[in-house]
Parts: C-alpha cells; structure tokens; sequence
C-alpha cells in the first residue's frame, strides 16, 4: 500500500497536501483499490463552500458508490476536470494526476487529520 508520508489523511481514507493557505484533496491507495474499478466520479462545483466532514462528491465504482468527504473546510477552489473523461485515474494515480479537487482559505483541524504513520495503523499496513 502505498502512503506518502508528506501528506495527512483523514478516517474516511481522503489524503490532504496543504500548500499556505490550499488544500488538494484526493482519495487513498487504500481506497481506491476497496473500490475497484473506478468508473464515475461526481466533482464538487468550483466556487462551493465545504465543512470538515461535509460530501465534496460520489465514487462510483463497479463494486459500489461511495461519498467523497471533505477533510479540511474551506471554498473550491478547483477540480480535477481530467477525472470527468478518464475516472480510473484515481486508481492509476491516486495521488498525483487523481487529484479531486483544491480547497482555498483551508481550515485545518488537526484532529481530523493523521500522519501516514498514523494512517498506516487505521488501515493495518
């Protein structure tokens, strides 16, 4: 399983990379191989306001469709228009070209966030 260790993680297997005041969001490798196949993915709109723990979108999968959960609170800043066209991205690449989106004016609960190491134990890697 592959968790970088230069980004944290929320419970709901969504990783953040803070730069100042932004936050990119994706999911984990973790969550994308849980999933499967990814075959859809819903995008939250540019310009939306999201709290910690609110829906940014939905995964669907050919097991399942799952929520997407914003770790950090904040506006949408931008999103990944690449997954509208190619969604297995977030399985090829999870954490670099399968992106989700970016949240501006990031509030960051440091509770609601692990290190990898800590990430690492919630999923037994």
């Amino acid at each position: 399983m592959n968790i970088p260790s230069h980004l944290r993680y929320s419970k709901d297997h969504e990783w953040v990379l803070v730069t100042g005041t932004t936050a990119r969001v994706g999911i984990t490798d973790y969550a994308q191989d849980a999933l499967g196949d990814i075959v859809f993915i819903q995008l939250p709109e540019v310009g939306s306001t999201v709290s910690l723990h609110d829906g940014l979108g939905e995964i669907e999968s050919t097991k399942s469709v799952n929520d997407v959960y914003a770790p950090v609170s904040g506006v949408v800043e931008s999103v990944n228009t690449a997954l509208s066209d190619t969604p297995e991205l977030l399985n090829t690449d999870p954490y670099e070209a399968g992106w989700i989106c970016e949240i501006a004016n990031a509030v960051i609960d440091d509770s609601a966030l692990m290190s990898a190491d800590e990430y690492s134990a919630l999923i037994g890697a």
